[in-house]
């Protein structure tokens, strides 16, 4: 029974983060009019109270303990920081910019990205399907880039950005909340100078737009934090296979977002695309699906 309970709790989180991240697009929408790395600042900033305070009820006493890292580390979580926020800024401005369907192309090719990062630097095994369905999404993104005139750099940059910084973030002994405010701590002080150069030359939306705008901005550290919260909770009650099917809800809806609703450009090449990738998807998911019931059958 409490199993049952642990399980739905770690669902309903997945779910809720999943959610968010989905509608996300809204409130970048909401707030298109403010310079997109000043919006990256401020989720900087307003996240590092919310990520102490979270980690302070999670861990007691014994948080600030663990928030002592090596050197070794702390520079190794300073790259993976300014990915995460390069990410963030290329995300946003796409967005902000009526090209939400290419961050959902990018988002749904990131797990491939994962598969061939693997393989490439952690030394891990590329099955036939799974190169299979490397290449086919591959085909499907040249593709693309080939009727546009030019490669999907806005889906390209998501996807590998986000790759690489689950790469480092893999091989780091180093827990995914402890390491968020480690980035987020590390970034403060250049995010402070960006807004107050800003406020010198007069750019400076917070405080000088509106109340709604200066209150969207305050809550981007709770854009930011409250959907990993979540996502935390989720990996630690259910499977990381469950975790990986459910993780394709933000990009679904981001991609029926930006055509039926924002009515986005949808051409013959992102069909192309968006098939190859699904296709390539799925191939890889019957793999998961295949491998589990053998594990559950023999183990």
């Amino acid at each position: 029974m409490w199993q049952d309970r642990h399980e739905k709790v770690g669902v309903l989180a997945a779910l809720a983060a999943f959610l968010s991240w989905g509608v996300m697009p809204f409130y970048f929408k909401w707030i298109q009019h403010v310079d997109a790395w000043e919006i990256i600042s401020h989720r900087i900033i307003w996240a590092i109270p919310l990520l102490a305070l979270f980690l302070w009820f999670r861990d007691g006493r014994a948080f600030v303990p663990r928030l002592r890292l090596p050197a070794r580390h702390v520079a190794w979580l300073l790259l993976s920081g300014t990915l995460l926020v390069l990410n963030w800024v290329i995300f946003v401005w796409a967005v902000t910019h009526d090209r939400v369907l290419a961050t959902s192309m990018g988002y749904f090719i990131n797990p491939l990205v994962n598969i061939l990062l693997g393989f490439l630097f952690l030394r891990e095994r590329l099955s036939r399907l799974q190169l299979l369905a490397v290449l086919i999404a591959a085909a499907g993104t040249a593709y693309l880039g080939w009727t546009l005139g030019q490669p999907p750099w806005i889906s390209l940059s998501l996807a590998f950005l986000f790759g690489f910084y689950g790469l480092l973030r893999k091989r780091l002994p180093v827990g995914p909340m402890t390491g968020l405010i480690w980035e987020s701590a590390l970034l403060l002080l250049p995010a402070l100078c960006y807004l107050a150069w800003l406020g010198a030359h007069d750019g400076l939306a917070f405080g000088s737009v509106s109340r709604q705008t200066d209150a969207l901005l305050l809550l981007a550290g709770v854009i930011t934090v409250l959907p990993l919260i979540w996502f935390n909770m989720a990996t630690q009650r259910i499977s990381l296979s469950a975790v990986g099917f459910l993780m394709y809800i933000a990009p679904t809806m981001t991609f029926l977002l930006s055509v039926f609703y924002w009515h986005e450009p949808f051409t013959r090449g992102h069909a192309v695309a968006f098939g190859c990738i699904w296709s390539g998807l799925a191939m890889i998911s019957l793999e998961q699906v295949s491998r589990a019931r053998r594990s559950r059958r023999f183990g």
